[in-house]
Order: C-alpha cells, then structure tokens, then sequence
C-alpha cells in the first residue's frame, strides 16, 4: 500500500484512578509500554503507547488518573491528564465497572461532555462486575456522556480489546504515521528505568511504603561492552519510610533492583548494571527540577 493508505491519530485515554488505563493501553499495544500496580495514580505523567493495525497507528495517551488534587504532585498530574485530551482525535474514558460511579466520577464525566472531541465510554473489569448493575451503569453513563460507542471489556483477560481495537482504528483520520513501525512508545530509556524501578517498589511494598515515594536516575550510561549502567535513588519522605524500603540487612532494596535489572534487561536487550540507594528527603514534592525528569509540569 502507499502512504495516502494509511492512517494515524490521537487517542486520550482517561478516567480515574486505577481503572485500568495502563493495563488496556498495554493490551492494545500488544507489549508492555506503561507500568501498573494495585495502587491507585500509579501513573504520574504523560506516556505514549503506539498501536499498529495494518496500515493504521495508533497513538495512545496513557493519562494520570483524574481526581481531585490536594498536594502539588496531584496538581500536575491531574493537568497532565488534562492536557493529554488537548487536541485528541478520540478521548477514550475508561471506568471501573466493578467500582461504579463514586469518587467525583460524574464530575469528571460532565466535563468530559463538553469537550468537542468525540468520546468512547469502556466499561472495565467487566469480568468481576455483576450484569445487572454493569447494564445500569452503562445507561447511566450514556445519558451522561452521550458517546459515540460503548465498549464492555475486561483488559486483564483481553475480553472485548480486540473489539474496541478496531473500532479505534476506523476512528483514526487519514494521514502519515508519526512514529516509526518498530516504536512501541515515546518514553525516554531514562525514564523507562526509573518507571520499572517504580513499579517494583508498588508491587513488592504495597501498603507498606506511602504513595510519596519517588525515583530519581542520576546517571544512564552505555558501557564500552554494550551494557548499560544506570544509577538511581528512590526518595522517600522519612526515616522509617527509608528503613522499609531497605528492609532487614538491605534484603528487599536488593529484591527490588534484582526485579528491576531483570525487567529492564530484558526490555533494553542488553546486560543491565542496576544500582539503588535510598535518600530522605521530606520535601522531593518540592523540587522542581524533579518534576522535569518524570515529565512534568511545574504547577503553582
């Protein structure tokens, strides 16, 4: 096919947190490009997830959850998600189907009515969500919404992805592709390191260690053999924040990087030199030059 044969467009993917943004971009991707924990507003910043189907990409704006913010930190990502539906050709908004309507949903969902773009409605998690009251959210949703399509899918099992997925390229304007065929997303190495580091800390600490908790990279570099080193210090906000994090004798900050070098190794293709050390520092929320290295905007 020629180029005037293909299309490439904008999706916005948003909704609350833990609703399953970054599982269902991972899933249309077809790889993972953004990373997921049980804990909500796992996602700070911005990511782009670069789908392919046939002649068509699709790049998918994988936005912080939309909530209502207290701390500076809540300030910039619910303006990243904000500004990740600037000028999308599609906002797709995802919903807990199991969790309902709570939390500020219907505010959000009222603002999201009198944006211009057109909308798609996704039930999430629709594998553990009762039908009777899946069908009343779904109409509830539509009369508030008024979507162009909804969708049922579950993004853990893959239900329903294939569906949405076509339905998503059909939407897609005409016009050359921005990324190249082998892009899965824009995220930098850099901060793809710091991601997967992140990752880990939720997934092997839980409720154990506070959502203030951060990953600063001080240093990525390719050794002359081809490996990379990466050198980070996840901050924390306290003493005792920093002793769980390091565990009896540095037991689970080995754990941690062991984890993250595997992952990373096997996402970059190459031998990972991993090292992590832990720093306290109370007020990281505050460092503006910080916010820059995870992607973010600076907000008063």
């Amino acid at each position: 096919m020629t180029d005037s044969a293909q299309r490439c467009g904008f999706v916005a993917v948003v909704g609350a947190p833990n609703a399953g943004k970054s599982t269902l971009v991972n899933a249309l991707v077809g790889q993972k490009v953004a990373i997921t924990s049980p804990k909500a507003q796992t996602t700070r910043t911005r990511l782009m997830g670069i789908a392919i189907a046939d002649q068509t990409q699709i790049v998918l704006i994988d936005t912080p959850g939309i909530f209502a913010p207290k701390r500076r930190l809540d300030r910039a990502m619910v303006a990243a998600a904000w500004g990740g539906a600037e000028g999308a050709d599609l906002i797709a908004l995802i919903i807990d189907a199991k969790a309902g309507v709570k939390g500020g949903i219907e505010a959000m969902v009222e603002t999201l009515r009198k944006r211009p773009e057109p909308k798609l409605l996704i039930l999430n998690k629709v594998d553990i969500a009762k039908k009777d009251e899946l069908l009343r959210l779904a109409a509830g949703l539509n009369a508030l919404l008024e979507p162009q399509d909804t969708f049922f899918i579950s993004a853990t099992t893959g239900d329903g992805v294939a569906e949405l997925k076509s339905a998503l390229v059909d939407a897609m304007p005409v016009g050359t592709w921005h990324f190249p065929e082998d892009q899965v997303s824009d995220a930098s190495q850099r901060l793809l390191a710091a991601e997967v580091t992140r990752e880990q800390l939720y997934h092997q600490l839980r409720n154990e260690l506070p959502y203030a908790s951060a990953i600063d990279t001080e240093s990525y570099s390719e050794r002359k053999d081809g490996s990379i080193e990466i050198r980070q210090q996840i901050l924390v906000a306290r003493p005792t924040q920093k002793a769980i994090v390091l565990g009896k004798g540095g037991s689970r900050i080995k754990e941690i990087g062991s984890a993250a070098r595997a992952e990373l190794a096997d996402l970059l293709g190459c031998k990972v030199h991993l090292f992590l050390h832990v720093k306290v520092k109370p007020d990281w929320e505050e460092d503006q030059s910080l916010y820059r290295d995870i992607g973010l905007d600076w907000v008063e």
